[in-house]
C-alpha cells in the first residue's frame, strides 16, 4: 500500500521523536516533500443541499468543525497554531464545503469528551471523524457514518513479544488512546487474563495517536491497539521498525464503521449523509479513499448510526 507522506505529520512525530528517543529524524526539505497530490474532483454547489442548511449556517456562510487531534492518514493536525489541518478527511470536508457553498472552519480539542461536550454546548456544528460509532455514543450524537475499521497491533518488527490478539496481550504493555473503544476493549481484555491467573495487561493510555506510537517506537510500550488505518499509515512511515499484528480478526470489536457525528436533533445529518452519498455517486469518494491508501476501509453505502454494537 502507497501512503503518502505529509510535512504536518512528520514535523510532529519529529517534535516527538527527538523527545523520547535517541534516533534522529531528517526534517530536512526532502525529507518532508509532499507526495504528488491526487486529482480530487472539484464540486459545484447543489443549490437543494445548500437550502437544506440551518438558517444560522446559511447566513454565516459556515460550519463551525471540530475534532480531536491527529488520526492519520485521516486528520493530520499540523504543530503550527492555526497550520491546516490535512488528510482524508480534510479532502472529504473540503468537497462537502464546495458543494453545500459553505466553508467548514476546524479546531483541534484533547480527546473525544471535548468534542461531544462541545457540540452540546453548540460551539461546534460537525466532527467530520472518522469516529467509532457505537450505540452507547449514538446517545451523545449522530453518526455519519462513512468508513468501515478494524483494530489491530503495532508491535516491533519480528514481533518479539507475540502479540497476535487480545488473548495473548496478558503481561504486556499495551498503549491505546485515552478514551476511545480501544482503551475500554483491552481493559476488559485485562480483567480477563486475571480471573484465568494471568498477568494484567499493562494499559498506557496516551492523548493521541502520535504520542502512542512513539510509546512503542522508544520502546515504553510492547503494541499500540488502535484502528488499522492509522496503523497502517505508521507502520509505513517506521522505516521498517514496525509491523501489523492480529490482523485477520475480531480482536473484541464486531463491525466496526466509523464517521462523522453531529448534535443529535441537528438537520445537518442527513444534508451531510445526501452530501456524501453524491460524492459516492460522482467517484470523489473513491478518489479520497485511493489517495490516502484507504481502499480497504471504504464503506459501500454511507448511512446514519450503522453502529450496532
Amino acid at each position: 500500500m502507497s501512503i503518502p507522506r505529509t510535512t504536518a505529520v512528520l514535523a510532529s512525530m519529529a517534535l516527538l521523536v527527538t523527545a523520547c528517543t535517541a534516533d534522529p529524524v531528517d526534517t530536512s526539505s526532502s525529507a518532508n516533500a509532499k507526495a504528488p497530490a491526487a486529482a480530487i474532483p472539484q464540486q459545484q454547489v447543489d443549490k437543494a443541499l445548500h437550502d437544506q442548511l440551518p438558517e444560522k449556517i446559511k447566513s454565516a456562510g459556515k460550519i463551525i468543525a471540530v475534532n480531536n487531534g491527529s488520526f492519520p492518514p485521516y486528520v493530520i493536525v499540523g504543530t503550527d497554531k492555526g497550520a491546516p489541518v490535512e488528510g482524508a478527511t480534510a479532502d472529504l470536508s473540503q468537497a462537502v464545503s464546495q458543494l453545500l457553498g459553505v466553508q467548514i472552519e476546524h479546531t483541534t480539542v484533547d480527546g473525544l469528551a471535548s468534542v461531544l461536550s462541545g457540540m452540546q454546548a453548540k460551539r461546534y456544528d460537525l466532527d467530520m471523524g472518522p469516529t467509532g460509532d457505537f450505540v452507547e455514543r449514538q446517545k451523545q450524537a449522530t453518526f455519519i457514518d462513512y468508513v468501515q475499521e478494524y483494530v489491530v497491533f503495532a508491535v516491533h518488527k519480528g514481533n518479539p513479544k507475540g502479540i497476535d490478539g487480545l488473548d495473548t496481550a496478558c503481561g504486556k504493555r499495551i498503549a491505546v488512546q485515552a478514551a476511545g473503544s480501544a482503551e475500554k476493549v483491552i481493559k476488559g481484555q485485562s480483567a480477563k487474563c486475571v480471573a484465568a491467573g494471568k498477568p494484567a495487561v499493562q494499559v498506557q493510555s496516551y492523548k493521541d495517536q502520535p504520542s502512542s506510537i512513539l510509546a512503542v517506537q522508544s520502546d515504553r510500550a510492547d503494541a499500540f491497539f488502535s484502528s488499522q488505518a492509522p496503523l497502517t499509515y505508521f507502520v509505513a512511515q517506521s522505516g521498517g521498525k514496525l509491523e501489523l499484528a492480529g490482523v485477520g480478526k475480531g480482536n473484541g470489536f464486531e463491525d466496526l464503521f466509523q464517521g462523522a457525528l453531529v448534535p443529535i436533533g441537528s438537520p445537518l445529518a442527513d444534508v451531510l449523509l445526501a452530501a456524501i452519498e453524491k460524492l459516492h455517486a460522482n467517484g470523489t469518494y473513491d478518489a479520497i479513499m485511493t489517495k490516502w491508501g484507504l481502499e480497504k476501509n471504504k464503506l459501500a453505502k454511507p448511512g446514519l448510526n450503522l453502529g450496532k454494537s
